[in-house]
């Protein structure tokens, strides 16, 4: 029992080796991180396999827009993320208590304007990029149902990254199962006895995100040897909701950039004719599983940091962020090497249709080195976040997405067009996101090589200040 009740109990990242430490934490998000792309997975095979080539471009259509609406979301869940690691790495339990407090109230009234702005524009914003006529009502109806539902997806992605930043990586990996495990058993339920379509796949989402949210908060209310959670907490504090915001906004940002210019490019997909469409949405869900180490160990890096920045421990932050680094190169190269042998394997789950199982295959085959590079980025980024240096990743996110892929996916489609494709050749799609990936991960190196980012720690540029001046 004593056992079962320290793996529930929040992590304390600034005691002992960097590395055992991280990996602890890391694992559990791994495998949270294989549960939630195992039931978008399951998501698309059902489509692909029950209703059709169709459905499954016109889920992957909605995927961009519901990105789009959600980055607000994700500001709020870095900015808590960092705000909550740092205070409970400073063992600050009343601030830690009225930042959890304001991290529920942020949610909850940001989810009903994006309930109500998502309801309204999805149907506009499809018709706005050109849906292929075969796909619209479907995706249509996907996209509604979703956004009707998306304060509960909101509740669950905040309050996980909250308890993540409190150390507990398990908690979120356990209610995530039950969430995956219900999407799974909704899905089949919904299309295979009930009949329904695209509607069907939404409602399974929305409620499995819902459950797993309460899962979150319940626990969050639990942890009295922590936090409190009361009238006098939760409510919007407005120092601590100015400096998630302020933390958090970057990263909001740096998310609206890469939705935005997902919409962008899905418009240029969509004039590459429904197989592009279709092989693109397959291929997504087997690209989310050669990213979930990247992910995982971004945060892994940010909350490590955070803990270790709250505690004035910045010789542990380096070391581990070498740690971190390593363990991200070392799964991801893995992940990647199995994507390569068995890619068309992999595309043959979702459909028998040749030609999109060749599209797939020869996307997933150009993005390989890409996903290393990748790791990278997002291993130093996440250590700067954690840090609470968010500006920096944001202007580098905005100069490969905005400045660098997107007119390199234009410009390639409009010099590769012929009589086989009118409209460009599909390369460009990944083509352009793999020289993104490349050219982001040596900015972020030489960023983060060079320092500054240290100083977004008050405490630590004082201490430097005072070093510099005792030498001279």
């Amino acid at each position: 029992m004593e056992t079962i009740r320290k793996l529930f109990a929040p992590r304390d990242l600034t005691e002992g080796r960097p590395l055992t430490g991280i990996t602890l934490f890391a694992i559990p998000l791994l495998l949270g991180n294989l549960a939630q792309q195992l039931y978008n997975t399951v998501d698309a095979i059902v489509v692909g396999q029950y209703i059709g080539d169709d459905a499954l471009g016109a889920v992957g259509l909605a995927g961009p827009i519901i990105n789009l609406m959600i980055v607000l979301f994700m500001g709020i869940s870095t900015g808590a993320t960092i705000v909550v690691s740092q205070y409970f790495g400073a063992k600050d339990r009343e601030s830690l208590s009225a930042a959890v407090g304001t991290t529920i109230m942020l949610t909850f009234w940001s989810g009903v304007i994006m309930t109500l702005i998502g309801v309204v524009f999805s149907r506009p914003l499809l018709l706005l990029l050109g849906t292929p006529e075969s796909m619209l009502e479907m995706a249509s109806s996907y996209l509604v149902i979703i956004m009707a539902g998306i304060i509960g997806m909101a509740f669950y992605a905040i309050l996980s990254g909250v308890l993540r930043g409190l150390g507990d990586s398990v908690g979120p990996l356990l209610y995530l199962l039950v969430a995956s495990v219900l999407n799974i058993v909704l899905d089949i339920g919904f299309i295979t006895v009930l009949g329904m379509k695209t509607e069907g796949v939404a409602w399974a989402t929305i409620i499995a995100q819902g459950v797993s949210a309460v899962l979150c908060y319940r626990k969050l209310n639990r942890m009295t040897d922590v936090l409190d959670l009361n009238r006098h907490t939760l409510k919007l504090h407005k120092e601590i909701m100015r400096r998630i915001v302020q933390l958090g906004l970057p990263a909001g940002m740096t998310q609206m950039v890469f939705s935005l210019s997902s919409i962008l490019v899905q418009s240029l997909t969509n004039s590459l004719g429904p197989n592009v469409v279709t092989a693109c949405t397959a291929v997504m869900r087997v690209d989310g599983f050669a990213m979930m180490p990247n992910f995982t160990f971004g945060i892994a890096a940010t909350t490590f940091t955070g803990q270790n920045v709250g505690a004035r421990r910045m010789d542990r932050v380096q070391q581990g962020a070498k740690d971190t680094l390593w363990l991200g190169l070392g799964v991801s190269t893995a992940l990647t090497i199995c994507i390569l042998l068995f890619g068309r394997q992999l595309m043959n789950i979702f459909t028998a249709t040749e030609q999109i199982v060749t599209y797939g295959v020869s996307m997933m085959q150009l993005l390989a080195v890409g996903y290393i590079a990748f790791s990278v980025t997002q291993t130093l980024t996440g250590v700067m976040r954690g840090a609470g240096e968010t500006v920096i990743p944001m202007w580098i996110s905005i100069i490969t997405t905005v400045i660098i892929r997107m007119p390199i996916a234009y410009l390639w489609a409009y010099l590769t067009r012929s009589p086989e494709f009118p409209a460009g050749d599909p390369t460009c799609l990944y083509g352009s996101l793999l020289t993104a990936w490349l050219l982001g991960c040596l900015m972020t190196v030489v960023v983060y090589c060079r320092g500054k980012w240290k100083r977004k720690c008050d405490w630590y540029k004082t201490e430097t200040t005072k070093t510099e001046g005792s030498e001279a």
